[in-house]
């Protein structure tokens, strides 16, 4: 691999500050920082990447401690370049943002910015919101595959352009601290079976690889909201 190329891949390194990298929450050993020799080895080394320099240049750290899927929504829409709204603090440029999001009628009917703002939000709404707008949505349930097909699924996904997949997982199964959360995959490195996490809280945890198994685990989780288990949702456009 030529430097430039590992020079490009390199690029999502430089969206955490060095002051932030510092106030994170430790790792346990089962998770691998990405801004690590390590964790820079393993995306260079990765051929399951297309999803990482689309969502790392679309990056976003969630505004609030509930707008986890919110935030993961905003990076998969502004990286399928779906039409986006006016952002007013951009004057007349369009882009979707953690705000503007909710402006979509059909997003409202879903749930309004104040309820997700007070709760957040399921894998099931999660897929609702996503599909109020003009992409494809297949929501999966943790308690629906199998390891190996949730490894397959995601793999699949990571190998290909203009598609991507958010996890809704459960912190404490993989080691981090408290409940639920959602954020974006963004590549899969196959000698140490891991997936690369890029964590919309960043201002907690840094982007993480995680082992396949731990992920899946953490997935096969239940939401006391919804009565159901998380799980995945595969996005792409129509």
């Amino acid at each position: 691999m030529s430097p430039l190329i590992s020079r490009i891949l390199m690029i999502g390194l430089c969206f955490i500050p060095s002051e932030l990298i510092a106030q994170t929450l430790p790792l346990t050993p089962n998770l691998i920082n990405f801004n690590s020799s390590e964790g820079e080895t393993f995306l260079i080394e990765s051929t399951a990447r297309q999803d990482y320099i689309p969502l790392s240049i679309q990056f976003e750290t969630q505004e609030n401690g509930a707008f986890c899927g919110v935030a993961s929504m905003v990076m998969v829409l502004n990286a399928l370049s779906i039409p986006a709204p006016k952002a007013p603090e951009w004057r007349k440029y369009k882009r979707f943002t953690q705000t503007n999001i909710f402006d979509n009628p059909k997003t409202q009917e879903v749930m309004t910015k104040d309820i997700v703002s007070k709760q957040g939000m399921t894998l099931q709404q999660l897929g609702q919101l996503l599909a109020s707008y003009p992409i494809k949505v297949d929501i999966n349930y943790g308690s629906e595959v199998t390891l190996k097909e949730f490894r397959q699924r995601l793999i699949d996904n990571l190998k290909q352009p203009n598609n991507f997949v958010l996890v809704n997982y459960l912190r404490s199964t993989m080691g981090q601290e408290k409940g639920g959360h959602i954020s974006p995959v963004a590549a899969y490195h196959q000698q140490s079976d891991r997936f690369l996490i890029l964590d919309v809280s960043r201002y907690k945890y840094p982007p993480v690889w995680v082992k396949a198994e731990d992920l899946w685990q953490a997935i096969n989780t239940k939401d006391s909201a919804s009565g159901k288990t998380r799980g995945f949702v595969l996005v792409s456009v129509e």
